[in-house]
């Protein structure tokens, strides 16, 4: 079974930066595509950035392209979500997720296996 778990999450202000982890820990990461989605309150659960086994594919929500930058070091099972110029609403809970099945990459939230518990991003204005 794998376990994913976030941190990095907290309050900041608008035009600030966040740098989000997810660490896994059973299954075989290296081989796994690796999103990161978020959900806003009364909002359904949203793509935010996705990445392939090897990093080469990363897409990008249109409303996060140039300020996000997702990436995944292998050897220690963890995937990151850099967030530079961070907006009000950009406030969600930010999840990751793996999925073991997809050869590539996906932006589908029904197309992943497994998630995190989820990590709390507020941007003040």
């Amino acid at each position: 079974q794998v376990q994913l778990v976030e941190s990095g999450g907290g309050l900041v202000q608008a035009g600030g930066s966040l740098r989000l982890s997810c660490a896994a820990s059973g299954g075989s990461f290296r081989s796994y595509a690796m999103g990161w989605f978020r959900q806003a309150p009364g909002k359904a659960r949203e793509f935010v950035a996705a990445i392939n086994w090897s990093g080469v594919y990363t897409p990008y929500a249109d409303s996060v392209k140039g300020r996000f930058t997702i990436s995944r070091d292998n050897a220690k099972n963890t995937v990151y979500l850099q967030m530079n110029s961070l907006k009000p609403e950009d406030t969600a809970v930010y999840y990751c997720a793996a999925d073991r099945k997809t050869i590539g990459v996906t932006i589908t939230l029904d197309d992943y296996d497994y998630w995190g518990q989820g990590t709390q991003v507020t941007v003040s204005s």
